[in-house]
């Protein structure tokens, strides 16, 4: 490269969109291991973490670091650690003195697996899925949420049961009767258990309970009580202290904040404007832990990050912890270390280990240790908009940056708005290396977390109830047009991308409003009432409340549904579906294709063998992004830097595009 005479280098100038960057799919996923949603560990001074892995197919795998610093894999080849309970998992090992228990992906059996042997099944080879153990010791039975898929009845059966640790003795069932079980928790002394439940319409950030039953020597429950929630109320993470109080995390005040049971009743621990716990998409999440009998270890969020704090339960003090992480998730405690997943918007996500005594830190493994310069990298800065019905929304934006490239003068970078899906998740400052493949290639990109979104209280996330197709849309609009009036985006070409339930938002986007000049769905929905009659029983009521009743208010169902109105598209799409996804079926993109294709509309369509909801495949990862950058190349009308396969876009040939300024 040049250089100035003082010796610097200089920029070369180029298209956004069009600069070369380090930051490509074979240096992302090399080596690369996903810790989202996995599960972090102790077994006294052992330390257990699970990882996904793309070069393997996508196989989760649990992995150990002993006493002595000596790391090795515990799941072996030929085994998936991963649970389908709700189809979304999680909660998927348990370990106790060397043993660790899962469930096997393949058949969904639960595995016990004793230090130096062969995994074998402890539960029968049946249609019947395991998530979220605790290992009980003194009745030698592991007590597991299992969602059992062979009784011919209309949707499986949720129940928490104690299976013999062994495979030897017949299952004990501990509760049942209610549509959704989850975050079974012993007792200290092994008399009590906690979970949490709830039913139908309900998701568990909308209304759920926390229940004790009391056991006998043998592990049956003789009696139990309800001890906080409702239908209005979300409960989650029963946890035992120490001395064997029960504490619980609740929204009831807007945001959820730690409470205590005491006496017939519960008191909060610590009052704050901030969120001590996240909706349960899987089972395993942990938000705190108990070091000693007077002190909870905790990670909260508000608008601007994840921290992690100590409370003293003495005062209800909570002092922040500082670390360079932004984002932080299952935190567990052991003696006087803690261990959690952490990452920032330039450090890769890892297991980190930090010392309660002396606040060191130490690193145990990097999700991605490839090195990028800093200077390709995009800060996520947080800010707030104004949106309809004079409310205000929350996003976080990446401006464009490479320090080898600037822009021709007078161009603006175009603007990928993303939509999270969920709908109830959130986007934050996290380490998204999905998105600095756009903004190191001259791109903006604005996470929006629209009405609906988690992190901002439960009154934010009661936005979209009654209006999910309306609010989301109108706040993903509301933050480009917010960036455009700033001055910092090309009006001329933006595009909207999301995945599952983004992916719905943005159908709806390029069909009901004409604003976007392109847009990808990864497994979206685009037909709301196909999707209530195929989805899965977790989320089969979930509309209910998003949108209405069903059928009764089948009429909004096909208001909202992209796919009656795929003759109305305003902009090119690209669809990427897995073909083996069972919470949106492949019929919903390949219908949207057919209209698509009736009406001589430009759309592209990339299906992949082998997978789910969500990619895990290395190879499907990287065709998913190299082929939406080459479809907005092709429409945004710029040359990539990047040697790419072509998609075929159907119905299109580039032209002079009428801008969207006056639209904004």
């Amino acid at each position: 490269m040049a250089s100035d005479t003082s010796g610097r280098a200089l920029k070369k100038t180029a298209p956004y969109g069009s600069w070369d960057s380090p930051i490509s799919n074979d240096v992302v996923l090399k080596g690369r291991v996903q810790m989202r949603n996995q599960m972090v560990r102790w077994d006294g001074d052992d330390l257990y973490w699970s990882e996904l892995r793309p070069n393997e197919g996508g196989r989760i795998v649990v992995c150990r670091r002993a006493a002595d610093g000596a790391m090795s894999d515990v799941t072996p080849q030929g085994f998936n650690a991963r649970s389908r309970v709700h189809e979304y998992g999680g909660g998927h090992y348990a370990v106790r003195a060397g043993t660790v228990f899962f469930t096997n992906y393949k058949d969904q059996r639960l595995y016990r697996q004793d230090p130096g042997k062969v995994p074998r099944a402890i539960t029968p080879d049946s249609d019947i899925r395991h998530a979220d153990m605790v290992v009980d010791d003194r009745r030698g039975r592991v007590i597991t949420v299992r969602e059992d898929h062979s009784t011919g009845a209309s949707e499986p059966v949720n129940t928490i049961i104690a299976v013999d640790a062994l495979g030897e003795r017949d299952p004990i069932t501990l509760a049942s009767g209610n549509d959704f079980y989850s975050s079974p928790k012993l007792s200290p002394d092994g008399v009590r258990l906690a979970w949490q439940t709830w039913n139908h319409p309900n998701m568990p950030w909308d209304g759920s309970e926390v229940w004790v039953g009391e056991l006998d020597r043998d592990g049956h429950v003789t009696s139990k009580r309800k001890v906080a929630g409702g239908e209005n109320e979300s409960v989650l993470e029963p946890e035992w202290s120490p001395s064997g109080e029960l504490y619980f995390v609740s929204d009831r005040n807007d945001w959820w904040n730690l409470y205590r049971a005491r006496g017939e009743g519960d008191e909060p621990v610590s009052r704050r404007a901030a969120e001590f716990g996240a909706p349960q998409w899987v089972f395993g999440q942990r938000f705190y832990d108990f070091h000693g009998p007077d002190e909870i270890i905790c990670i909260y969020s508000d608008p601007v990050g994840t921290r992690l704090g100590r409370i003293d339960l003495n005062s209800g003090h909570l002092e922040q912890l500082e670390l360079f992480y932004t984002t932080l998730a299952n935190v567990q405690v052991s003696g006087h270390k803690v261990a959690m997943y952490a990452s920032s918007s330039t450090l890769a996500e890892r297991v980190l280990v930090l010392d309660l005594d002396t606040l060191a830190q130490q690193v145990v493994k990097v999700g991605n240790a490839a090195h990028i310069d800093g200077g390709y990298f995009s800060a996520p800065k947080p800010i707030d908009f104004p949106t309809e019905n004079g409310l205000t929304s929350h996003a976080f934006y990446y401006s464009p940056r490479n320090q080898d490239f600037t822009a021709p003068a007078g161009e603006k970078p175009p603007l990928v708005v993303h939509c999270h899906g969920g709908p109830t998740s959130g986007g934050g400052p996290t380490y998204p290396f999905q998105y600095q493949y756009w903004t190191s290639r001259g791109f903006a990109l604005v996470d929006v977390n629209y009405g609906g979104s988690s992190g901002y209280g439960r009154a934010y996330r009661q936005r979209l109830n009654g209006n999910w197709g309306v609010v989301d849309v109108d706040d993903c609009i509301s933050a480009a047009r917010h960036l455009v009036k700033q001055g910092l985006v090309d009006p001329d070409r933006i595009a909207i991308t999301g995945g599952s339930a983004g992916g719905f938002t943005v159908l709806l986007s390029l069909t009901k409003r004409d604003f976007y000049s392109a847009g990808a769905s990864h497994y979206g929905i685009g037909d709301l009432e196909l999707f209530v009659k195929e989805t899965h029983k977790f989320e089969s009521r979930y509309c209910d409340r998003l949108v209405g009743p069903y059928p009764e208010r089948a009429d909004l169902y096909r208001e909202r549904s992209a796919i009656h109105f795929a003759d109305q598209m305003h902009a090119p799409v690209i669809l990427f579906q897995g073909l083996e996804d069972k919470v949106v079926s492949p019929d919903q993109a390949e219908t949207f294709v057919a209209a698509c294709q009736e009406k001589k509309l430009p759309c592209a369509y990339v299906p992949f063998e082998g997978e789910q909801h969500g990619f895990r495949l290395d190879k499907n990862i990287r065709r998913a992004a190299e082929g939406e950058l080459y479809f907005l190349s092709r429409i945004f009308g710029f040359e990539p830097a990047d040697e790419i396969e072509p998609v075929e876009i159907e119905n299109f040939s580039p032209s002079p595009r009428r801008g969207v300024g006056e639209r904004i």
